[in-house]
């Protein structure tokens, strides 16, 4: 992999992670999924040019956002393994997410997974999580890993690399009816 390509990906997902969390509305502690395809991020069809020094570029971009706001990174997986999210210890437990026994590898999990993995302090994966915010970088589909109700945030960033980007925050649920009252910092 070029050089230049693998610094442009990391400026382009770290840009995109700052322009995604301006308009998030996160608070520390929440969490962003993210879903990533390496493949797409060079040019190539989903599951078929999995790149770990892609991934890696993509995946630094990103963490150094998240890590300077206070937020954690939820890494999706392939669907090799379920679509399943590798996570923080930290965060299994306070989420009370029961920890299933897998280790990505780049044909099974992604390279975008399997960074996370090694990247992080005390990794683990789980099946399910409910996410603030997403990024699915090349059509993954994260939606799966949101908490009900997502937002489509629009940002000025429309790809990494040759991958599709969307973003997404997500609301409270409205509930009560044509008589209710909403808190607009909510919306």
């Amino acid at each position: 992999m070029e050089k230049t390509f693998l610094e442009e990906i990391k400026k382009e997902a770290g840009r995109a992670t700052e322009e995604l969390l301006e308009r998030a509305h996160l608070e520390k502690g929440d969490i962003l999924v993210v879903g990533c395809s390496s493949s797409e991020v060079t040019g190539e069809r989903i599951g078929t040019s999995s790149s770990l020094e892609t991934a890696q570029a993509v995946f630094e971009g990103i963490y150094e956002v998240v890590q300077k706001s206070g937020l954690y990174l939820a890494a999706q997986c392939c669907e090799h393994l379920n679509r399943a999210i590798i996570v923080e210890k930290e965060i299994a437990r306070r989420e009370r997410l029961p920890i299933v026994n897998v280790i990505p590898q780049p044909k099974a999990g992604g390279s975008f997974g399997t960074t996370a993995y090694a990247r992080f302090s005390q990794p683990v994966a789980v099946e399910h999580i409910k996410a603030q915010a997403g990024m699915d970088i090349g059509d993954t589909l994260i939606g799966m890993h949101l908490q009900d109700v997502a937002v489509p945030v629009r940002i000025e960033t429309k790809q990494i690399g040759q991958a599709h980007l969307v973003c997404a925050r997500t609301r409270s649920k409205f509930i009560g009816g044509e008589r209710a009252v909403y808190d607009k910092e909510k919306l």
